[in-house]
């Protein structure tokens, strides 16, 4: 029990971390205009055309958080929307120019980090197999808690 406590503890703090990472990035970038979460956003969308519904599937944003940064991003210049032809109540998104240069200073920070921690020694490939193993099996196990037991 406790070991499972400690590790969701640190599955929360490592997102916190990652956020505050992101943000830093920008801050020395001089890139101020959005918010970690929304950077990431970006990040994950990449050269795909989503809807808010998929992001959500996909598990990457809670409900009423997707839509207000996916607002804010179009409002900002990194997103282009338009309306699904068959359902007009759902909008389609994808990246502009302005939104891939993020996505592309955000894949550029990620790849110096899988670099940093081979290099260091603080995860190797195989390290890295394991965890990623791991929190998918856990991912499933929760997954299924939710469809299955209630």
């Amino acid at each position: 029990m406790n070991n499972y406590l400690e590790s969701l503890s640190l599955v929360e703090r490592l997102h916190r971390l990652l956020l505050d990472v992101i943000k830093d990035e920008f801050e020395r970038l001089g890139v101020l205009e959005l918010n970690p979460v929304q950077a990431l956003l970006l990040f994950n969308v990449g050269d795909n055309e989503v809807t808010a519904g998929e992001l959500k599937s996909r598990g990457y944003y809670q409900g009423s958080n997707v839509s207000y940064n996916l607002k804010k991003l179009v409002d900002g210049g990194f997103m282009h929307h338009q309306r699904c032809y068959a359902d007009r109540r759902s909008v389609r998104v994808r990246l502009t120019e302005k939104g891939r240069r993020v996505r592309d200073i955000v894949s550029r920070l990620f790849a110096a980090h899988s670099e940093g921690l081979q290099e260091r020694g603080v995860v190797d490939h195989d390290g890295m197999d394991m965890i990623s193993g791991s929190l998918k099996r856990i991912e499933r196990y929760w997954t299924d808690q939710i469809r299955y037991i209630y």
